[in-house]
């Protein structure tokens, strides 16, 4: 079992993470981008470490997130996250597969389903990992896009969001998936190291049953020269002020 460390995230909540269960930029980008109502019910799917529904309990969110991973390890962390920020009765997590949700979890009552799935496709052949837990997070061995539309697609009732963040290189598949689980994409927005380079992330939004229509959001910018552009910085907000204190 690899070393835990805490992680603080600001306004008095921390996060447990390790080698196997981290976090990067994506999750962060995606838990603003969800941008959940307070009283939204929300399902993260594949949380890991926990730092998305982490995120919005630092930012005092009310109502019960349920986080779900099919790793018994990642559970661990979660549940030791809970215990160190009393989030008893604001943050659950359920050990469980997502292909498998059904007498798990109650379907077709949430507002908002979150993920931040596996990027390499299965048969994409890319060399896979050699360690369990990072094999699982990068590459769908133990879940295919498709299995994360149909969980999602399942969990939301009818009006709600689902919320992912993925390749560019995947946006095709991610449409196609999306209406083919009755999923309309309705936002989009690319993630750019700078204002020169192509995107690197894509943050998608979907709503069940949702009219036709996307709106295409400006392109979010990470770097402004050598520094973090001013968005970026607002996202980080107490994260990175805590990172620089302690540098």
């Amino acid at each position: 079992m690899n070393a835990k460390a805490n992680e603080y995230l600001g306004s008095g909540i921390t996060a447990v993470i390790s080698q196997e269960h981290g976090f990067g930029t994506d999750a962060l980008l995606l838990a603003c981008f969800a941008s959940p109502k307070s009283v939204d019910r929300i399902c993260d799917l594949g949380t890991g470490c926990g730092i998305i529904p982490l995120l919005w309990c630092r930012d005092k969110r009310e109502g019960l997130i349920t986080a779900v991973d099919i790793q018994r390890s990642a559970c661990e962390q979660v549940n030791r996250a809970i215990e160190i920020n009393s989030l008893q009765g604001k943050l659950e997590i359920i050990n469980a597969d997502l292909r498998e949700l059904k007498g798990v979890l109650p379907l077709g009552v949430f507002d908002l389903v979150t993920m931040n799935p596996p990027y390499n496709a299965a048969n994409a052949g890319m060399k896979i990992s050699s360690d369990d837990a990072a094999c699982i997070a990068r590459h769908e061995v133990m879940c295919s896009l498709a299995d994360v539309m149909r969980a999602a697609s399942s969990l939301l009732r009818f009006g709600g969001r689902f919320c992912l963040c993925h390749r560019p290189e995947r946006l095709c598949d991610i449409f196609c998936l999306m209406r083919e689980y009755s999923i309309e994409p309705k936002r989009l927005r690319l993630v750019c190291h700078r204002e020169s380079t192509a995107p690197w992330l894509v943050l998608v939004e979907g709503r069940k049953g949702g009219r036709h229509g996307m709106k295409i959001e400006p392109p979010l910018i990470i770097m402004d020269g050598n520094d973090y552009s001013n968005e970026m910085k607002t996202i980080y907000s107490e994260y990175e002020k805590q990172k620089v204190l302690n540098s």
